[in-house]
C-alpha cells in the first residue's frame, strides 16, 4: 500500500498564501508516474489543480496559472503547492494522488481544508 498525508491547510484572507505538503510512505518507490493535486469546493465536483512528474515537469490549471507552484522534495517523498494571491474561490479541499502499479493503482491522501476568506 501507499499512504499519503496532505498537511499545511488553514484560513487565510483573500491575497494570502499557504503551502501545502503531500508526504508519500510505503511501497511510493511503485509510483514512478508524478504526484498531482486535486481540490474540491463546496457543492463542486473534484477538479485538477496541479501535477509534478519525476523528471520534474509541471502543469497547472488555468484558474491557478502564475499564482501556485508545485515542486518536490525526492529523497523526502514530499511534494509541495505553494498557493500564492489566494481568492476565495480557492476555497477547497485539497487532495494529493498518484498512480502506482500496485493495486488499487490510484492513490488518494486524506485532503487537508483552506478556506480563504474576502
Amino acid at each position: 500500500q501507499v499512504q499519503l498525508v496532505e498537511s499545511g491547510g488553514g484560513s487565510v484572507q483573500a491575497g494570502g498564501s499557504l503551502r501545502l505538503s503531500c508526504a508519500a510512505s510505503g511501497y511510493y518507490e511503485f509510483c514512478t508516474g508524478g504526484m498531482s493535486w486535486y481540490r474540491q469546493g463546496p457543492g463542486k465536483e473534484r477538479e485538477f489543480v496541479s501535477r509534478i512528474n519525476g523528471a520534474g515537469s509541471t502543469s497547472y490549471a488555468d484558474s491557478v496559472k502564475g499564482r501556485f507552484t508545485i515542486s518536490q522534495d525526492n529523497p523526502k517523498n514530499t511534494v509541495y503547492l505553494q498557493m500564492n494571491s489566494l481568492k476565495p474561490e480557492d476555497t477547497a479541499m485539497y487532495y494529493c494522488k498518484t498512480t502506482c502499479t500496485i493495486s488499487p493503482y490510484t492513490f488518494w491522501g486524506q485532503g487537508t481544508q483552506v478556506t480563504v476568506s474576502s
